[in-house]
C-alpha cells in the first residue's frame, strides 16, 4: 500500500514539474515575443489609421503579407485593404486623396509626372516586386504557332520569339479578322512588355500621338485595355485573341484550357520592374512618418516572402477573397517556383515571383527611366527630350530616400542586414539581359530609343 502511495505522489509530482515546465516556456516565449516585438522602433506616426489600395494579382502580396504577418501593427499602424476595379479607379482615388497609397503601375506616377493622362504629383517609396507577367493566346493562335516552333524533348523551346506570330497575324489580315491582344492598361508594364516582344520579334504593335491615345496608329497587332482579372473570360469569348498579364491569370488560362502562355516577362527583360506602391507627394510631406513606416513594414513584408519556406502560407493567404481569391493551386503555380505552359508542361521559373533578391524593393531611378523609354518609343510622350529631362523627372516620382531610412531603421532593429541595403547612386550596371538583346543604360535614355528598330528614334 505504501508504494502504490509513493508511485502516485511522485506521479504528481512529475506532473505538476511538467506543467511548471510548460508554464515557465511559454513565460519564455511570450517574453521572448515581447521582446521581439519591442525592438521594432515606432515612429511618432502622423496618421496611423490608413486605406491602402490593390488590385487582384499575385505581386499585391506585400500588402497583405505585411497586414496578415503583423508589420503593419508594429509600426503602429492600422490599416485597411482595399480591392479596387481597375487601375485606372487605383489612380483617381490616390490622386482624389479617397485612399492613403496604392499597389500601382510602376508606369502610372510617371505617366501622371510626364504629362500623359491624368496629370499629379504621384512618388513611390517602394518597388513591389520583379517579373511576374506572361503572355498568353488563345488555343487558336497556339495551334498555329506551335507547328513553327524549333523542339527539344518533344516540347517548345523557350524563349518564343514573337516572330513566331508574323504568319499567324498575316492569316487573319487575309482573311479580314483584326489580330487583337489585351493589356491591363496603357501604362502597364504589360503595355511596353508586350510591344517590346512584338516589335523584337518584327511586329508594329502600334504608336500614339498628341491626338490619338489609343495607340493604334499603323498597328499590325491591335492592342487595347481589359481588366487582369477579365483576360481570361475575355480570351475565351473570343474577344481578344491573347494577351499581357500578371498573374494568376496566365496559369488560369492554363487551368481553364483555353490558352497558352509563350513567354514569361522573365524572358522579355531579366528580372525587370514590375508594380510599385505609390502616394501622393502631398501625403508624403504631411506624414513623413507614417509614410517611412509603411515603407518598413512593406520591406520586411518583402523579405519574408522571398523566404521559400513562407511561399505555401503565403499563397493560402492570397487565395483569400479578400486579397486575390485564385484557387491555390493556380496560385502555386507560379508562386511556389514553377510556370505551366501547356497542360502538363511545367518548367522550373524560381525567379518568376521576386519580392526582395535582386534589390527588388528599393526604386532604382533606372528602372523608371526604362518605363519612360517606352513612352517615348511609342509616342505617349510626344516630344523629344534631353538626357537630363529623363533624371529630373524620375527624381520628383522615385523617392530612395524614404526607402534607405526604413531600411536603416530595420538594420537597427535586426530585421534587415546592413548588406540588404545597396550602394548605389539610383542607377543599375547597363545591361543586355532583354529577348532582342540590346543593352540598356539608364544613364543614356537617349542612346537605347535610337537603338530601337520600331518606334520613335529621337
Amino acid at each position: 500500500m505504501k508504494k502504490l502511495v509513493f508511485k502516485i505522489s511522485l506521479l504528481a509530482i512529475t506532473a505538476l514539474g511538467v506543467i511548471s515546465c510548460k508554464k515557465d516556456a511559454k513565460k519564455e516565449g511570450a517574453a521572448a515575443e515581447t521582446a521581439t516585438a519591442s525592438t521594432t522602433e515606432k515612429l511618432a506616426l502622423e496618421k496611423p489609421q490608413v486605406t491602402l489600395g490593390f488590385i487582384k494579382l499575385t505581386d499585391m502580396a506585400p500588402l497583405a503579407i505585411a497586414k496578415e504577418k503583423g508589420f503593419f501593427e508594429d509600426e503602429g499602424l492600422f490599416v485597411t485593404l482595399e480591392a479596387q476595379s481597375n487601375w485606372k479607379n487605383v489612380l483617381d482615388r490616390v490622386i482624389d486623396e479617397q485612399i492613403d497609397g496604392s499597389h500601382m503601375l510602376a508606369g502610372q506616377p510617371i505617366a501622371a509626372a510626364v504629362g500623359f493622362g491624368r496629370q499629379a504629383k504621384l512618388v513611390t517609396t517602394f518597388s513591389m516586386d520583379l517579373n511576374g507577367n506572361a503572355i498568353t493566346v488563345s488555343n487558336d493562335v497556339w495551334s498555329k504557332m506551335k507547328p513553327s516552333l524549333p523542339l527539344k524533348d518533344g516540347k517548345p523551346v523557350h524563349p518564343i520569339s514573337a516572330s513566331a506570330l508574323v504568319p499567324v497575324i498575316k492569316e487573319y489580315k487575309n482573311a479580314n479578322k483584326p489580330f487583337k491582344m489585351g493589356m491591363v492598361f496603357p501604362v502597364s508594364t504589360h503595355n511596353y512588355q508586350l510591344r517590346y516582344w512584338l516589335a523584337a520579334g518584327g511586329i508594329n504593335p502600334g504608336m500614339y500621338t498628341k491626338d490619338n491615345a489609343q495607340g493604334m496608329i499603323n498597328a499590325e497587332a491591335l492592342l487595347s485595355v481589359t481588366p487582369p482579372p477579365q483576360m481570361p473570360a475575355t480570351l475565351e469569348a473570343g474577344t481578344i485573341n491573347g494577351y499581357c498579364v500578371g498573374e494568376p491569370w496566365n496559369q488560369q488560362a492554363v487551368s481553364k484550357g483555353i490558352g497558352v502562355p509563350v513567354i514569361t516577362s522573365n524572358d522579355i527583360w531579366k528580372n525587370h520592374p514590375e508594380k510599385v506602391f505609390v502616394m501622393t507627394k502631398a501625403f508624403v510631406e504631411k506624414n513623413p512618418n507614417t509614410a517611412i513606416a509603411i515603407t518598413k513594414a512593406l520591406i520586411r513584408a518583402g523579405k519574408w516572402l522571398d523566404d521559400p519556406k513562407n511561399r505555401d502560407e503565403a499563397v493560402k493567404i492570397l487565395s483569400s477573397p479578400a486579397y486575390v481569391g485564385a484557387d491555390e493551386a493556380v496560385l502555386k503555380n507560379s508562386m511556389t517556383g514553377t510556370f505551366e505552359y501547356e497542360k502538363g508542361d511545367k518548367r522550373d521559373a524560381a525567379d518568376f515571383n521576386v519580392f526582395f533578391k535582386h534589390n527588388a524593393t528599393y526604386p532604382f531611378y533606372s528602372d523608371g527611366v526604362w518605363y519612360m523609354t517606352q513612352m517615348r518609343r511609342w509616342g505617349q510622350i510626344t516630344e523629344a527630350q534631353p538626357a537630363d529631362w529623363y533624371a529630373s523627372k524620375i527624381k520628383e516620382v522615385y523617392l530612395p530616400e524614404i526607402w534607405t531610412k526604413a531600411a536603416e531603421l530595420l538594420v537597427k532593429e535586426g530585421n534587415l542586414e546592413q548588406t540588404d541595403i545597396p550602394t548605389t547612386d539610383g542607377y543599375k550596371e547597363a545591361t543586355s539581359d532583354f529577348i532582342d538583346g540590346l543593352q540598356y543604360d539608364g544613364k543614356k535614355p537617349l542612346e537605347y530609343i535610337k537603338s530601337m528598330k520600331i518606334g520613335n528614334k529621337s
